[in-house]
């Protein structure tokens, strides 16, 4: 179904706003929503939810049976294929540690953020060059086109996995908590933008999103493959610092840029003009705004990380506890009589100390 589409090519598309048109325009129509609603209150919430959000139990099955189904494809590709693939690059048991979890969503995000950029530039929706068209024509229980069904499916279900993924199978970092409530909030997005037929900005949320998780992933893994053996690789060493250049620049420009003047921007005003009295306007709001900070906090860490490459000339994960790298220091101290006994006459030490020897040169073994 894609009626929309030929009512989007008759309409003008809107120049996308700047920051002060969003906060303004954004703002003015939500507090003339909020004095015009009301009756709002419980009540009149739970009869709209029960008019507006149509899902089946068929779909909720397909939904906990796939989430299922990629911890368990997740744990087979672990043992199978990344555990392996670690031991035979030789990577240091930290970062064989956590490389299986970094191939894992390399593997999952670029699949997905393939398939949302398909639907967005190669297919005949047109909601990344008139965002507002998302909600052109939409209807309560309106039938969701297959192929954006399968990539709800897919997002979904992977959502579910996540978060059962942080507390149990993932390391746990700084932002894990907030990593929690992330996954919580993008699943309830993902859940009820489907059940109320929000489906076509959901797309463009996704696609929105997924890029920065492939670059992440990508910059980890040669980060682990740079000291792989106990020596240095100039080659992943340019990688990762390429792959943390691009991971920042289009973090931003995604998702603090794009994201709030062409999502943001037709759910808080295009919406009420397509749709007047739209379902949930408030909840649906509140919830992307609630996106939107956490992309800024993130962001935080981003320009923390940039400041520690820039002054130390390392690519790291400024998420990771300190504390775990001091209680591993502090183990190296212990060993460091023993360590002092392997130098060789030219007095060069061993990985142990964090440097290691190539061509008579030491270099520091950033990690």
């Amino acid at each position: 179904m894609s009626s929309h589409i030929g009512d989007a090519g008759s309409q003008e598309v809107e120049p996308m706003p700047g920051y002060l048109d969003l906060v303004t325009r954004a703002s003015s129509v939500m507090l003339g929503a909020w004095r015009d609603c009301s009756p709002c209150g419980l009540e009149l919430s739970k009869r709209t939810l029960l008019d507006n959000a149509y899902i089946t139990w068929t779909e909720i099955a397909l939904f906990f049976f796939c989430a299922f189904l990629w911890t368990q494809v997740r744990r087979g590709l672990t043992e199978s294929l990344f555990k392996p693939l670690a031991q035979w690059c030789r990577l240091l048991p930290k970062d064989a540690a956590k490389m299986p979890e970094s191939a894992w969503k390399l593997v999952f995000y670029t699949m997905s953020w393939s398939y949302s950029t398909y639907l967005l530039f190669f297919s005949s929706y047109s909601f990344f060059h008139d965002p507002p068209s998302v909600f052109y024509n939409w209807k309560s229980g309106m039938s969701v086109p297959t192929d954006i069904a399968i990539a709800y499916l897919i997002q979904g279900s992977f959502y579910g996995h996540s978060i059962y993924a942080t507390v149990y199978m993932d390391a746990w970092r700084k932002d894990s908590a907030v990593m929690v409530v992330h996954h919580i909030i993008t699943l309830a997005l993902i859940s009820f933008s489907y059940a109320f037929r929000y489906h076509n900005v959901g797309i463009l949320v996704l696609f929105l999103h997924d890029i920065n998780d492939i670059q992440l992933e990508f910059t980890k893994l040669n980060v682990y493959l740079k000291s792989r053996g106990g020596g240095y690789h100039l080659l992943n060493d340019i990688l990762s610092n390429m792959g943390s250049v691009s991971f920042s620049i289009t973090w931003f420009w995604f998702r603090l840029y794009w994201f709030p003047l062409k999502v943001l921007y037709a759910t808080c005003v295009s919406s009420l003009q397509s749709v007047p009295n739209i379902p949930f306007y408030f909840f649906f709001n509140a919830l992307l705004l609630a996106l939107l900070l956490m992309n800024i906090y993130w962001f935080l860490f981003i320009v923390i990380f940039v400041v520690k490459v820039l002054k130390m000339k390392e690519v790291n994960d400024v998420r990771e506890y300190e504390d775990e790298d001091g209680s591993k220091a502090a183990a190296g101290l212990h060993r460091a009589p023993q360590a002092a006994n392997n130098d060789d006459g030219a007095g060069h030490h061993n990985s142990a100390q964090g440097k290691h020897v190539q061509n008579g040169v030491t270099k520091e073994k950033h990690l």
